[in-house]
Formats: structure tokens, sequence, C-alpha cells
């Protein structure tokens, strides 16, 4: 009896301390309305989606003593956390003006994640060095996180299937609601998908994360002996490359064979500053790889 009695006493004082919470959090002021637009009401597994960020800074709102990250957190119809995409603003937030506005645009491909249906947007700011979360105006969702969009994720395309083919290593994974895998090439590797036999627009998201390197590598994709991008790869910096390949390049044969290449490779555990023990021969650091027909 004591024991359910001191559990109850329990919960009435955890209700009461956060009902006080929301109280104290809805009386603060808040520094910014946020918003979202997405540019689809639906996105299939795998598939990029342009999220456009945008932050009504308040005419009365006190300036920040450091640069805040917004967090970004993917629902499913639950309410259980699916995935993130936390980041620092295009404009740090030391430079948002009282009564300005600030808006940037982010792409995220939807990661391999095993849901379809309805998926919640929720977005808040914090500090990096603290995890406090500054107030905002708009539909709480408690714990200053603010619903801004949904969408409806759905089940990958068939036409929209790419495949790893040579010259690649393992898939790899990051963290536990980081939504991110990858996978490393070799100096030359392959993928391949089905020809549609129309124009699509190809999407490439990769890096180099190995800050031993000295210099940018040259990166270059190719159909047959036609290139169809080529770039400097720094390291230390995630790159989203967009182009188009015109349906006369991709020839006439049931699938479509595009070979990325290196100039030059490295092999971490011979290289000091690396300070690791790993002997493949590595390329770049491939994370979404996605083909629009017709776009």
């Amino acid at each position: 009896m004591h024991r359910k009695r001191t559990s109850l006493l329990a919960a009435l004082a955890f209700a009461a301390a956060a009902a006080a919470c929301s109280r104290a959090e809805d009386s603060a002021p808040p520094v910014a309305t946020p918003s979202l637009t997405l540019s689809s009401p639906a996105a299939p597994i795998g598939s990029p989606i342009e999220m456009t960020y945008r932050f009504a800074v308040a005419a009365d709102a006190p300036a920040f003593t450091e640069d805040y990250w917004v967090f970004v957190h993917f629902l499913d119809a639950d309410g259980e956390l699916m995935w993130t995409d936390d980041h620092e603003p295009a404009t740090p937030t030391r430079q948002w003006r009282p009564g300005s506005t600030v808006e940037y645009v982010r792409t995220m491909f939807i990661p391999k994640f095993p849901y379809a249906g309805q998926t919640r947007v929720e977005i808040g700011v914090f500090s990096p060095t603290t995890g406090d979360r500054v107030p905002l105006a708009g539909d709480t969702a408690g714990q200053r996180s603010y619903q801004v969009a949904t969408f409806d994720m759905r089940l990958q395309s068939d036409n929209l299937f790419v495949v790893f083919r040579d010259g690649w290593h393992e898939t790899e994974v990051g963290s536990e609601g980081s939504g991110l895998e990858w996978q490393w090439s070799r100096k030359d590797a392959t993928l391949s998908f089905r020809n549609p036999r129309r124009d699509v627009q190809v999407y490439l998201q990769l890096d180099q994360p190995a800050a031993a390197l000295p210099d940018p590598q040259r990166v270059e994709v190719r159909t047959g002996s036609a290139v169809v991008d080529s770039f400097s790869l720094p390291s230390g910096r995630m790159e989203l490359r967009r182009f188009r390949i015109p349906a006369d390049q991709l020839g006439t044969g049931e699938t479509v064979e595009l070979t990325l290449s290196v100039d030059r490779t490295f092999v971490p555990g011979a290289i000091p500053a690396m300070k690791s023990n790993d002997p493949r021969e590595l390329g770049v650091r491939v994370f979404r790889v996605f083909v629009q027909p017709g776009a």
C-alpha cells in the first residue's frame, strides 16, 4: 500500500512539474515563427525532397549569444521518432536580426525506413552546447518542438531503383536516428538502373571525410565514354550533385551503367595522421544516388 501511494504521489508530482514547465514555456516570448514548405506532398523512400525553411524573427527578439542549430524530427502516425535531420542554419543565428526573415533550402533524401504513411515534421532551435531550446511561435508539440509540415511517405518505386555494382565496399550505417548509410567507392565504381528511354535527372550525394588528404579529389561520372559530370571534391564537406542525362546518352540497352571515377584513392592504414588500421583502398563516400526519369 505504501509503495502504491508513493508511486501515485510521484506520478502527480511529475504531472505538476510538466504542467509548470508547459506554462513557463508558453509564457516565454517567442524568438521567431518557423514554417516549412515541402517540394512535394508525397515522397517515395530513397527519393529527394526539397525543404524550404523559413524563420520570421520577432521584432523584439533578443540577440543570440551563440550559433544555435535547428533540430528536425520526422515522426510516424503514432508519434514515434523515425529519423532526424539536425543542422546548422544557412545563416548563423548570431546574424538573425529582429524583424527579419531567414530562409534557406535543404535537399533531404528519405531514408530506407520500414514505414509508409503520413509523416509529421517537427522542428525547433537549440543550443549545441547546452541542449537548451528557445521558444518559438506555432503549433507546439511540447518541449519547444513545433509541428510545421506533414507528407505522405511511400514505398520505393521500381523505376527509381539504383544498383551498386562493381567497385564498391560493403554498406555502412550511421548512428541510430541519423537515417544515413553509405558505401565507399574504389578508384572506379559502377552503378546501374533500368533504362527509362527518356531524359533523367541524377542526384548524387557524397563526401570525402578524410581531412588528412592534402588536396581535393577529382571526381568524374560517365555513361560509356561520355562525361556527364566532373567536379572537385574537397575533404570535410558533403556535396549534392544534380545533373541531367539526355535520353540519347542512355543507350539502347535495358539497363544504363554509370561509372564513377576518382583521380586517386587512399588507404587509411597507410596514413599515420589518420591513426587507422583500415587496409581498404578508398575513393569517395557515397550516401545517395537517385534517378528521376523525365525530370
